[in-house]
């Protein structure tokens, strides 16, 4: 494992687990889930650890897809600029990058 893929790790999983380091983004099929269900979604998201080298190759935690609440779910981390205009130019600097994270139905990628 690189340092470069450890630290995008570290900041993925802190966005991931707490909805803070970024922004947090759902679809119109996320939304359109009633709220109880939705909550527990969010939740399976959260605490997602299943991460193998099938479903993550180069180990930054950036994207996956699971089972919650009858539905199959995926989020997908993407790195912008500070402005939201253009890719990062480094992912690993917070100073430099809005992360977003987007969590959807699958059937919606």
């Amino acid at each position: 494992m690189t340092d470069k893929a450890e630290r995008l790790r570290a900041l993925n999983d802190q966005l991931r687990t707490t909805f803070v380091g970024g922004a947090v983004m759902i679809t119109q099929g996320i939304e359109a889930i009633p709220i109880p269900r939705r909550k527990l979604i969010l939740e399976k998201v959260r605490q997602f650890a299943a991460f193998t080298p099938d479903n993550d190759p180069h180990g930054e935690h950036d994207c996956a897809i699971l089972e919650a609440e009858g539905e199959k779910i995926m989020f997908k981390i993407d790195y912008y600029d500070r402005d939201v205009n253009l890719h990062s130019p480094d992912p690993t600097d917070p100073a430099v990058t809005t992360r977003v994270l987007t969590i959807m139905l699958a059937c919606e990628y």
